[in-house]
């Protein structure tokens, strides 16, 4: 299996002691719901997941929460509340936002809030080596001139930086050109703070974003990770200044494989709320989406190509999810025996499949040979050419490479629907038997009026919601 990393720019085989492998994702800042741009990346980060396991890798996960921040803290100060309080209703959600996506549990979710000691150890560390100093405000800053590797996975160099990197920048997040030394303990503000900071050796405070990753990776994974994913804008300066902080303090490589997930777009557009184009997956879910579609619809674009999200690009991933409802649909239908045929298909789409997936994950091509597959058996359905027996192997593959996938609609529906509305529908299929076609024309009218459609197939009527 090959895996693009970042930091050499090439696909390189993915190898492992014991077929072990640490894994670190980057999660939540839990200051707003978050979106679907976010969950691009959640999806993938569930997909790579899923994948190594399906290669018979034993994953340990860690994805982070990050609950100190300038905008938990600011949040939390204009609303006059703890820290906790205000981030809750955000972990929570994202909690159950996971669960509507399908998305695995990670084996740890550490909070920053509760490895603060260790991230004042790992700062102490940094200032006993001389990497770190005291700025005059009183915070804590990482000398990246220091570092002469700085730069190795964004691929900057650090001699072009030397006019930059004498500027310090305290915020956790900063634009891409400001490279700078860069906070690891900021020093408390009242005004700014209120009551929110932590007592160190350095004073009152609390640590800075990148830090938080790095002690947090190391704690729980050790001191060289093997794999470290996140979205592409993470790359610099977070990513880099993970590096920097870690090497510099461990002496040992962090990380072994960079992986990045490109940016969401809507409509060719960068999502933003000034813009109107600024969607939660809740936003989606009450548009009546549901999360194995919009799954779908994110996990569908390889990651290191940017997604384009559109309602009719939705549309299209629900009516994908729909075909291989219907197909699963028939196959559970199927009696009798078959001609063989179907063996070496299924044998194909496994190795298509399994192909694509160890090449760097390419997604399109694992999808294209399903559909490919899907149609083709369809075919020899048709024709009788497929038995019980084979049709149950399909199905059980189907169920292996949903696994990885985490969304395809493989059982029957369990959707309730109004008693009126099921009224109608057997009235509507008591008339076709009886072959009163006005009654049956009728009947399917009125449930379309009320919101409903009817999809006629080889095992019988087929109600859905109208969307």
């Amino acid at each position: 299996m090959k895996l693009y990393n970042t930091e050499t720019r090439k696909k390189e085989e993915v190898t492992s002691t014991n077929h072990k492998l640490s894994l670190y994702t980057c999660g939540p800042t839990v200051y707003n719901f978050a979106h679907i741009g976010n969950f691009r990346t959640y999806v993938f980060e569930d997909f790579l997941r899923r994948t190594l396991k399906f290669f018979s890798f034993d994953v340990t996960q860690v994805m982070n929460i990050t609950d100190i921040d300038d905008k938990t803290i600011a949040g939390a100060v204009h609303k006059n509340i703890t820290l906790q309080e205000f981030t809750r209703p955000y972990i929570d959600a994202f909690f159950e936002d996971l669960h509507t996506l399908n998305i695995e549990k990670a084996e740890h979710y550490p909070h920053a809030t509760t490895f603060v000691s260790q991230m004042i150890v790992f700062i102490q560390t940094l200032l006993d080596k001389g990497i770190a100093y005291a700025g005059t405000d009183g915070s804590i800053y990482f000398a990246i001139a220091k570092c002469p590797k700085y730069g190795k996975l964004s691929h900057f160099h650090l001699k072009e930086l030397q006019a930059g990197a004498s500027k310090r920048v305290a915020l956790d997040e900063y634009d891409k050109e400001n490279v700078a030394d860069f906070v690891l303990w900021k020093a408390y503000e009242e005004k700014r703070d209120g009551k929110i900071f932590w007592e160190s050796p350095f004073g009152k405070g609390r640590p800075g974003w990148h830090i938080e990753c790095s002690t947090m990776a190391i704690q729980l994974l050790g001191e060289t990770v093997d794999i470290h994913v996140g979205g592409v804008d993470n790359m610099f300066p977070h990513h880099e200044n993970e590096i920097a902080q870690s090497e510099a303090c461990t002496g040992h490589p962090f990380v072994r494989y960079w992986l990045h997930a490109e940016h969401l777009v809507v409509e060719n557009k960068k999502m933003a709320k000034s813009a109107g184009n600024f969607y939660t997956l809740r936003d989606l879910i009450q548009k009546g989406f549901t999360g194995p579609q919009i799954r779908f619809l994110l996990l569908q674009t390889h990651y290191r190509t940017k997604l384009n999200f559109s309602f009719e690009a939705l549309h299209a991933a629900a009516k994908s999810l729909e075909r291989i409802a219907d197909f699963a649909v028939r196959l559970r239908g199927i009696e009798g025996g078959g001609n063989g045929q179907v063996v070496s298909l299924v044998q194909l789409l496994k190795k298509q499949f399994l192909d694509a997936l160890a090449d760097d994950l390419n997604i399109s091509v694992a999808l294209a040979a399903l559909f490919d597959f899907i149609r083709e058996v369809n075919t020899l359905c048709d024709g009788k050419k497929v038995g019980k027996e084979e049709a149950e192997n399909i199905l059980q593959m189907l169920h292996e490479l949903d696994t990885v996938l985490g969304c395809l609609p493989l059982q029957p529906a369990q959707e309730t629907f109004p008693p009126d509305i099921l009224a109608l529908l057997a009235e509507r299929e008591k008339a076709r038997t009886e072959k009163n076609w006005a009654i049956a024309d009728k009947c399917r009218a009125e449930l379309l009026t009320r919101g409903f459609l009817i999809e006629d197939t080889q095992a019988g009527a087929r109600l859905k919601r109208r969307t």
